[in-house]
């Protein structure tokens, strides 16, 4: 087992690292049979590493590993399951150098996945699904993505209902936030996300970017993660086309996000976000 000062020297800064400024790109790699837009691709395991040296090719900053779907109705996999799908991939993609998020609701494959080098947890349900998850995050030191969560896939469109959706997901994602910080994740460690297309219907993912700044208000680094969702579905591609045509409309998320100073954006396929941010460094670099 490796020792925790050998796990914390690899964290990545949720800060910012060498070039804070710069919005990161997060490549989604779906070690899963069912995931709403690649299940099954890349389930065995030499089609997933190669899928992650794809992404990083194509300009992602981190692979976020996943073994269990979120797509809305999915039920849960069990643990050993999930690690038998995630951490030989985890395992590879640290030996090749590759910085690593583990995307995962369950506290004992988030530390198995930081011992193996992990540098992020990113646990949808910002660790209320498995109570030990803020143990694992704050005696390792690793970042965590705390999203915004109202339950698992299977009912979460039942507590879809908000008066003010921004106001109201804002203030419970700073209450789970502080929630953590008692149970003794410090706040360097946090990145938040507010959750687009978890307990939230079509226009209220669009309320939801629309009031990015009151999210950024916080204090904290934010995540966007829109990519190919299905509130995307008709904007900019064809309604009814295949997920993978929501790329663009991704993309356009990607560089608005970034614009505002998000901390990372989190997509399938990188090419066409690390396009445009690369065109919007430019364009600062210029203005500088």
């Amino acid at each position: 087992m490796t020792d925790l000062p050998t796990r914390r020297a690899r964290r990545l800064d949720t800060r910012g690292g060498p070039t804070p400024d710069r919005t990161r790109v997060l490549g989604i790699l779906n070690v899963t049979p069912d995931s709403f837009s690649d299940g099954g691709l890349h389930q065995a395991y030499d089609a997933a590493v190669q899928h992650a040296r794809d992404l990083v090719a194509a300009g992602a900053d981190i692979i976020d590993v996943g073994g269990e779907s979120t797509r809305p109705g999915s039920e849960r996999v069990p643990m050993p399951v999930e690690q038998e799908r995630v951490l030989p991939v985890v395992r590879q993609l640290v030996a090749e150098g590759i910085p690593v998020s583990v995307d995962t609701m369950n506290a004992s494959t988030a530390e198995r996945a930081v011992e193996l080098g992990a540098a992020i947890v990113n646990d949808v349900s910002g660790g209320l699904a498995d109570p030990d998850m803020a143990r694992v995050v704050a005696s390792t030191g690793v970042g965590f993505v705390v999203m915004h969560w109202r339950g698992h896939s299977d009912r979460m469109y039942r507590n879809a209902e908000y008066v003010h959706a921004v106001d109201e997901v804002r203030r419970e994602v700073e209450m789970r936030v502080a929630e953590l910080i008692v149970l003794g994740v410090r706040q360097e460690q946090v990145v938040i996300d507010p959750g687009l297309g978890f307990a939230k219907q079509g226009v209220q993912n669009w309320e939801i970017l629309a009031g990015y700044e009151r999210f950024a208000s916080i204090g904290l680094p934010v995540l966007v993660a829109a990519s190919r969702k299905r509130f995307l579905d008709g904007v900019g591609s064809p309604e009814g086309a295949p997920p993978k045509d929501r790329d663009l409309a991704t993309a356009a998320i990607s560089l608005l996000a970034a614009e505002r100073g998000a901390w990372g954006v989190r997509v399938h396929d990188p090419a066409p976000t690390r396009a445009v941010l690369d065109v919007w460094d430019a364009w600062r670099a210029a203005r500088s």
